[in-house]
This record gives C-alpha cells, structure tokens and sequence, in this order.
C-alpha cells in the first residue's frame, strides 16, 4: 500500500525502515508481566471479545495477519529545514536536545493512535512529529482507528462538544456499552501490532478506551493526549469527565494543549504541550506569486488570466449558491480573492467554530455602512469592496465528524435569506479532501490572499488555522477561546473579540482591521515571530522527546 508524506495517499500504518526493525529488541529490561495500574477493577470486567472495530490498511479491518509495513515515498529532512535561514536555529537546537534524550528511549518503538488520516488538527499534527522522530532515531509508528459502527462516531462527537461544554449532558448505559465495545474491538486489532515495552501515545476520546484496556492487559506505557478542552467547568464538561474518567485513570501520562484543560481525573499526571505547524508543509510553504497564482487558478479559485504552467487539480473548490446548489468557485464570478480586502475563515464545519455569528457580523459591517458619516472616501471603498470567505471541507471526506453537513446545512440556510449584495458579498466554499496536497495549497493560498483570517470559535481546543496565518504574517482576529488565548496576545499579535456570538463587536473589529492597514501589519510581523519561537513542529518533537523518556524511566525504572 503507497503512503506518502504528501498526503496523496490514505495513510493507514506508518512503520519504520526495515534496517531499524533489524536493529530493534523489545524491551530488553521488561519482565513480561503486568504490574498493578490504577485502572478500576469495573473496568477490567468489561473486556469481552467481540467485532465491531480495528485498523484502517486500506478500508479493511486489521487483524494479526493483515499488518502492512509501509514507507513514506519522502519526506522532509532535518537538512532541508537548516537550509532555511529562518529555521536553521531551532533545528539546531533540536539536533542537541535530540542527542541527549534520544538514547534515553532504548530503541523502543512509539505508537501513535487516532481516528482518522486526513481532515482535522490531529491528522496534519501527526505526519511532520512522526517523520522527524523518525529521523533523529525513535522508531515511531501511525495506526488509524477504523469501525463499522457509525454511531460511535456520533458519540465521540458528542463527548467532543460536552468537553467543549456544549450539548446534551445525558450518557446512559446505551452510550457506556457502544463506547466499550468498539473499544475491545479496536483494542484486539491494536494488540496483535504493539509489543510489550513499546510506548502508545493515544490521541483524543475515539480511541481512549482502546488504548487504556491494552495499558490494563500489556506490559507498554501509555500516554493520552487530548487536543480539545475548556478553561471552566460546566455540566457539560462534568459529564464527559465522569465517562470517560475510568479510561484516564489507566494512562502514565496525559497532554493537553493548555494546563486549564486539566480535570481533577488527570491532576498531577498531565503536561501541556502545545501544537504545531511545518513550515515547510504544503500548507505553510511560501508560495511565490506565480505559485499563488497557479493554484488558484488550478484549483478554480480565479479565472486563469492566460495558459497556465500546471494542469487544473482533479476536483476544484465549489462554491455554495443562493438556491443551495453548489459550482465551481469562480463559474459567475471571479470571487477577488487577488483584488478585494479578504476576510477568510478555514475549519471544520462545527457550530463551536462559530461561522454563523462570523457571518451575521460581516452581514452588520456591510448594512452600516450606508448610514456612516466617519468614513473618508478611501475607507469606505476598503470596506465596500471587502468580502468574506468561509471554508471548510468537503463534509463527506471528514468520517469522524457526522455533524458537518448538518452545520453546513445551517450555514446555506441562513446565506439564501440574505438579500442578493449580501450573497455577493459572502463566499462559502467546499474543498474537496480527495488529495490532501492539494486541499493543503488551497487552505494556503487562501491564507495568503487574506487580508485578515478570522477564527471566531465559540471554544477552542487551540485553533492550528491561526498558528498559520499567524506564521504567513496575515492580521489574525480571534475570540477569546482559551486555545486562542494560547496564542494571541490581544494588540500585540491580532485581536480578540470578547464574545463571538456578538454580530456588532465582530463587525466593530473588523472594521477596525480593514480600514488600518499599517496596524495589521504590525500585528502580523509579531504574529509570525511568536510561531517561530513557540509554535514550530520543531519545539514539539523536543517535548514529546521529553514527555515518553520520562514516562519509559517512571514505567520500567530505565535511565542511566
């Protein structure tokens, strides 16, 4: 099966070279049993045998005989970061730290877990973390959580928006047996693939419960990282922790991406480290004009002004019309994207990424402005011109998120009730996920184009659409989300509005950004050098360098 670092191919099993397999003895120093855990004796009951879950190779189900070792066709090296002169010295501070704690892991193997290969943070995060532990050594390995039951993802979404503090807070019996069940399933297929002595690293609440049944029977250390949470406690929030805390209480160790995500479950035993971004990834590379240009017009964002040196790609971006049909994007017109001040927010389609009072609050600039006497003639003609893009992808592509076309619905809804100017004015765009590449330099090209990039989320995990355009030096407004928080330094490096569900603070901010120029440009430059110290993939792999040699020396006693 091709897997390719590029994102053109589904990755499923991401393995190391057969050359390092040669070389590795597993866990020369365990003991092959089981020490005591702290997971509840309720818990070990529960793990019956059963079907419903396993690993994706290639939309199959993975059991002992169906591993399929694979190879990353290329990736970045370490080199080809050096090479860049904005990031010669942090590469170089990795390559020291490297060389200290990388022996400290005895050639264990890692083990990253999720639930999905592409769409969403956790599937961009994963491939630059694993390509350059890799190269500094570690073997570390991708398996993607897969199962026939499609209302365990409708759980896990709603356990999603409960730790966001959203939602229905009634988990029953019904959801506790869906939840376990796939849970054994997938911590069958995982366990004819891990070894006693590997480390598991495990990524939000999909494949939690997998992941502590194989802490509670194997002799591996196992870390769990939640990439979602809310600075306050709620009913909501209550009720997501007390599911899934018998799960929390099997791990070594647990991440999250701020210390007021932490419940009380996971007190004393979690870290923070923040996510991060590849600058050099498709979806932040620098793209000269021509490149620019290119992809727009490849991927149907503008109309080609002459030849073009590339072919169009496979499947275009699409743009919603008033009578809910979609097009290509620039079929009617050309959207302006090169020409116009551009407001641009990329997500998921979910209501906590707050595009509906986004859109009332661009909505409110454009209807004020007839009955403004405070504008010269230049302002505005800026906010006149100005247009706003919302996108996201393909909601049919993203398998663990089975809201997103029912959000997307509520989006259309709401745009065909506006007056035609205003739907001129708003662009709402899909873009397909067939070629991850692609889609990247999409989202790229779209940043770049911006003028500002909003992220009005109502919560926030931490908000990567940020980080990069923060690192494309473009103007950024937030809300106050705490992940947003994690970033943004109100006046320093963009704006944050107070409450995201307020059309006239949102249209009062933007007009602020729109019509100074020289301010955002300020906040853009400070913007891109907070990425560079903070939130580069190079900070993260020296953390997580870190984090599993501290977890491998508490679990085995290793260490010199």
């Amino acid at each position: 099966m091709a897997t390719t670092w590029s994102g053109e191919a589904r990755i499923s099993i991401i393995r190391s070279t057969p050359a390092f397999d040669r070389g590795i003895k597993t866990n020369p120093r365990s003991s092959g049993r089981v020490p005591p855990q702290a997971v509840t004796a309720d818990l070990r009951r529960r793990m019956n045998p059963g079907r419903s879950g396993g690993l994706n190779v290639g939309g199959s189900l993975l059991d002992a005989d169906m591993a399929d070792r694979t190879e990353p066709r290329r990736h970045l090296s370490l080199e080809d970061y050096e090479a860049v002169a904005q990031l010669s010295s942090v590469v170089r501070d990795l390559r020291r730290e490297a060389r200290r704690l990388v022996p400290l892991l005895h050639k264990r193997r890692i083990w990253m877990v999720n639930s999905t290969e592409r769409g969403g943070g956790v599937a961009e995060l994963l491939p630059p973390l694993i390509g350059l532990m890799r190269e500094l050594g570690v073997d570390t390995r991708w398996l993607v959580m897969k199962t026939a039951e499609p209302d365990f993802f409708r759980l896990t979404k709603r356990l999603h928006n409960l730790i966001h503090g959203q939602g229905e807070a009634g988990l029953g019996p019904a959801e506790r047996g869906l939840y376990e069940r796939v849970s054994r399933d997938v911590a069958d297929a995982l366990r004819a693939q891990i070894a006693p002595g590997d480390v598991v690293v495990v990524h939000d609440p999909q494949p939690m419960g997998a992941g502590a049944m194989l802490r509670e029977t194997m002799d591996i250390a196992a870390i769990w990282q939640c990439h979602i949470g809310l600075d306050h406690e709620t009913r909501q929030t209550r009720a997501a922790w007390a599911f899934l805390g018998d799960y929390a209480s099997a791990y070594d160790r647990a991440v999250f991406s701020a210390p007021d995500y932490i419940p009380g479950c996971l007190a004393g035993r979690a870290t923070t480290i923040h996510p991060a971004i590849d600058p050099l990834s498709h979806k932040n590379r620098e793209l000269p004009i021509h490149k620019l240009v290119g992809i727009l017009a490849n991927a149907g964002l503008i109309k080609p002004i002459g030849p073009l040196l590339t072919p169009a790609f496979p499947d275009p971006a699409r743009r919603l019309r008033a009578d809910g049909t979609w097009a290509l994007a620039s079929a009617r017109e050309d959207i302006g994207l090169l020409v116009r001040p551009i407001v641009t927010q990329v997500s998921r389609w979910d209501r906590l990424k707050g595009f509906l009072p986004l859109m009332m609050g661009f909505v409110a600039l454009k209807r004020g402005l007839a009955g403004r006497a405070d504008l010269n003639g230049w302002d505005r003609r800026v906010l006149a011109l100005a247009r706003l893009v919302l996108a996201g992808p393909d909601p049919a592509a993203i398998a663990d998120d089975p809201e997103a076309q029912e959000v997307l619905a509520e989006i259309a809804e709401a745009y065909a009730r506006l007056e035609p100017a205003l739907q001129e004015a708003i662009v709402i765009l899909s873009l397909p996920m067939s070629s991850q590449k692609y889609n990247a330099l999409m989202v790229n090209a779209l940043q770049r184009c911006s003028d500002v990039v909003a992220q009005n989320s109502l919560s926030e995990g931490f908000g990567l659409t940020v980080t990069e355009a923060m690192w494309k030096q473009v103007a950024v407004m937030g809300s106050r989300a705490a992940g947003l928080r994690q970033q943004i330094r109100p006046g320093l490096d963009g704006c944050l509005v107070e409450n995201p569900e307020d059309p006239a603070e949102i249209a009062r901010t933007l007009d602020g950004l729109l019509r100074d120029q020289p301010k955002r440009e300020v906040l853009a430059r400070s913007a891109q050098q907070r990425v560079h110290d903070e939130f580069l993939v190079f900070t993260q792999v020296r953390l997580w360098l870190e984090l599993i040699s501290d977890a491998v020396k508490a679990r085995w006693n290793d260490g010199p």
